[in-house]
């Protein structure tokens, strides 16, 4: 069983979060599909290309963090402070990824939905998840986490 007193208690983890903000974007266009780019426009390529480059960042992030011996999974302790790779340019790689990867998804199948599901998901990602491990690092590694926040943004 895992230690979870050692964890940021997140209100849900990313990955589900993710997987509902697309399944709803997803149902709700097949209920009133609402498309919203031009006709003439290569919307699959295009949004695959997004897609791929947000697969790519959040891979980049998990093997600099996996390497660096920290935990990725939000239900796990963080072991260290992770500053290499992409972690030199957002604290949050992996949901960066996770936006640019719903924005992939919602210009692939030119669907607004997916795009409106934009917002709860980074609400709770914001105020359900990085608050909270903010939160948690700052009380964990104290001065080491501080330096790092005020080197690098949240976001980009």
């Amino acid at each position: 069983m895992a230690d979870t007193a050692d964890t940021a208690h997140v209100i849900i983890r990313p990955p589900l979060a993710w997987g509902l903000a697309v399944i709803a974007g997803l149902l709700l266009n097949w209920l009133a599909p609402l498309p919203f780019l031009p006709a003439d426009l290569p919307a699959p390529w295009l949004g695959v290309t997004v897609f791929v480059l947000a697969l790519a960042l959040v891979a980049w992030a998990i093997v600099t963090m996996t390497r660096a011996g920290s935990n990725i999974p939000t239900n796990r302790p963080t072991t260290t402070i992770v500053e290499g790779g992409p972690y030199r340019f957002t604290r949050n790689p992996i949901y960066l990824g996770m936006f640019l990867g719903l924005i992939g998804l919602a210009i692939a199948f030119d669907n607004l939905w997916l795009l409106m599901m934009l917002v709860p998901f980074a609400f709770v990602i914001r105020y359900g998840v990085v608050a909270r491990e903010e939160a948690y690092l700052e009380r964990k590694f104290g001065d080491v986490y501080i330096g790092y926040r005020s080197r690098v943004r949240r976001w980009l």
